[in-house]
């Protein structure tokens, strides 16, 4: 690849100019390497942008949900990548999750927990720790606030039902959705999760804010308590 030391970015083959190929075909003709030879907007004394970013998509066998649990420390561990690139993608990742979160978000009526999984799972899937969180729903299902209520270790969190309850009752809450996720993949509820449920599902009752279902959320699938007949 020494060649490349030799010849300036007009000479490169038009593979290797994803600014030039957005331009004159569209960005949809970008592959997933050419975004991402954009966002670092160079390479390395031996290879362009293009091939660094094959380089770095190849580490995580060319998935998009692999290359977003990366670190700004394991991103610079690719020859070519230093901080300010590492950031770079980084960010880029972040504001496309939070994209797809903004557009689920908009539907604003909740029916079904595969529609809570499309909410959490750009915010929660990646994640290396556990966090639980809260959907608030008025009396239509309408999403009134979702709210991080804990996060913790690899292995769990610590959820405070008395917490969840008084948010409920500040934001007049007429049904709540717990969700969280599970790090090692598993979807199957711990005796905690079923516990915790239980606690919040009759503190919601005396407190008249119905408690819909628990969804807990791996990388690529979910497990809903209602749809399982746990609630």
């Amino acid at each position: 690849m020494a060649e490349y030391k030799n010849l300036s970015i007009k000479d490169w083959s038009l593979e290797d100019r994803p600014r030039e190929k957005l331009l004159q075909k569209g960005i949809a003709t970008l592959s997933d390497a050419e975004l991402i030879a954009i966002i670092i907007g160079s390479g390395n004394r031996d290879e362009s942008a293009v091939g660094l970013s094959k380089r770095i998509l190849s580490s995580v066998n060319h998935n998009l949900n692999e290359l977003g649990k990366l670190t700004i420390d394991d991103l610079q561990k690719h020859k070519g990548i230093g901080e300010a690139k590492a950031i770079s993608i980084v960010s880029a990742l972040e504001l496309g999750r939070r994209r797809k979160h903004s557009e689920i978000i908009d539907k604003q009526k909740i029916t079904t927990s595969r529609e809570v999984f499309e909410v959490f799972h750009p915010l929660l899937a990646d994640l290396p720790h556990e966090e639980f969180w809260i959907i608030l729903l008025n009396r239509s299902n309408k999403i009134i606030e979702k709210l991080r209520v804990s996060q913790g270790g690899i292995s769990g969190t610590v959820t405070d039902v008395r917490l969840i309850m008084k948010t409920g009752l500040e934001k007049l809450a007429s049904a709540l959705i717990l969700c969280h996720n599970h790090p090692s993949g598993n979807t199957k509820p711990s005796d905690a999760d079923i516990s915790i449920t239980q606690k919040i599902k009759e503190a919601g009752t005396i407190m008249d804010i119905t408690l819909l279902d628990h969804i807990i959320i791996t990388d690529g699938c979910y497990y809903s308590f209602a749809d399982n007949g746990l609630l």
